[in-house]
């Protein structure tokens, strides 16, 4: 990862098509199944969570506990969790008439990847410490669903930590490779197969399964089919996802700089979707131009809104929202320690040595603060 000031394009290019392939099947799922949309369902699906967590774990690389890092989890992860996680429920309650209790433990629509972060990013010491991380990740993702959790945010939690332990684990060299001619080719292939197997397969496959939310039992399988199940699953996930990667171009376009901004489209494009839904739009929508049409409306409209959203004015105008800063409630940053030892003071000559000028760099260039590295 580059610094803040020379960012990795492909990087930034990955991100922004990872939210958008979010956002598009959020747009149109209230308008209901069918074969196409199913079909694009199953095979976005197998790969658009796996991408995006593990983009989140190869960016929290360079987390640790300290002062910066858990002031960055509470103001960028715990703050909009609780916030969004109070506001879904209200556009509900206001133009469904549906009431709905307020758990903060138990997370509403979109808020439950937040908690899941906050989960995933507090973890990554003890995943740094471990000598087989993902074998780990993936034996936890495999027993998760044999037994009924306390909430299906601790499933999803359990289960999408292989994609997250994976970003972890990954170093800036994995992503170069994928830039090579001949695993781009074969990554353009694997994904065109992929998506005419899905069409396929539609038919035959439960959705279910690609929510990592139901147990084995509830998804009607034995624990062991249920284990070898979620097992091709995640290798799907990380081939499909890897693929993908692949076929990010690594130049700088128009929309590579939204990258940056992948948290503010994730959690505002759930309050458009719900106020569209609740108020009738989708419904009018299929009367008006038909179930295929109202489709391609509806995932056009959802590019749009990744895009919009996703510019720097936005995040200006609903920063205090998505990352407040809560100065407030925390404490204030210690100063720099004072010595009082006769070293610490230049001006006082010691074992006959010539005074120094704190002002004048002796034999070197005056130190420049580098940039933030890294995104947490």
């Amino acid at each position: 990862m580059t610094s803040a000031t020379a960012r990795d394009p492909h990087l930034d290019n990955a991100k922004f098509l990872a939210i958008v392939l979010v956002v598009v099947p959020h747009a149109w799922h209230p308008l209901g199944g069918g074969h196409l949309p199913d079909s694009a369902h199953l095979f976005i699906y197998l790969f658009h969570m796996p991408l995006f967590i593990g983009l989140a774990g190869y960016l929290s690389r360079g987390f640790v506990a300290g002062r910066d890092r858990t002031e960055k989890l509470l103001c960028g992860v715990l703050a909009p969790y609780l916030l969004f996680d109070a506001l879904y429920p209200v556009f509900r309650t206001v133009l469904a008439d549906r009431t709905y209790v307020w758990s903060p433990l138990s997370p509403y629509y979109l808020a439950w990847f937040l908690l899941a972060l906050l989960a995933w990013r507090l973890s990554v010491p003890l995943w740094r410490r471990l000598r087989h991380p993902v074998l780990v990740a993936v034996g936890l993702s495999l027993l998760a669903p044999a037994v009924a959790l306390p909430d299906p945010v601790v499933a999803r939690i359990l289960g999408y930590l292989p994609f997250f332990v994976l970003g972890l684990c990954l170093r800036a060299e994995h992503l170069r490779y994928l830039r090579v001619p001949r695993v781009r080719i074969a990554a353009a292939a694997l994904l065109g197969l992929t998506a005419v197997a899905a069409l396929i397969a539609e038919p035959y496959v439960r959705l279910e399964w690609l929510h990592w939310r139901d147990t084995y039992a509830d998804l009607g399988v034995t624990p062991l089919t249920g284990a070898a199940v979620r097992l091709a699953l995640i290798a799907a996930g990380v081939v499909l996802a890897v693929a993908f990667l692949a076929l990010v171009p690594a130049r700088t376009f128009r929309f590579t700089p939204l990258g940056g901004n992948t948290l503010y489209p994730y959690l505002w494009h759930g309050v458009f979707i719900q106020v569209a839904e609740y108020a009738g739009a989708y419904a009018w929508l299929n009367a008006a131009v038909g179930r295929h049409a109202a489709y391609g409306i509806a995932a056009s409209l959802g590019v749009v809104a990744a895009v919009v959203l996703s510019v720097s004015w936005v995040r200006r105008l609903t920063g205090p929202f998505v990352e407040p800063r809560l100065t407030a409630l925390l404490r204030p940053r210690p100063g720099p320690a004072k010595s009082t030892s006769p070293a610490a003071h230049p001006e006082t000559p010691q074992g006959g040595r010539p005074a120094v000028n704190p002002e004048v760099p002796q034999g070197r260039h005056p130190a420049v603060p580098s940039a933030r590295v890294g995104e947490e």
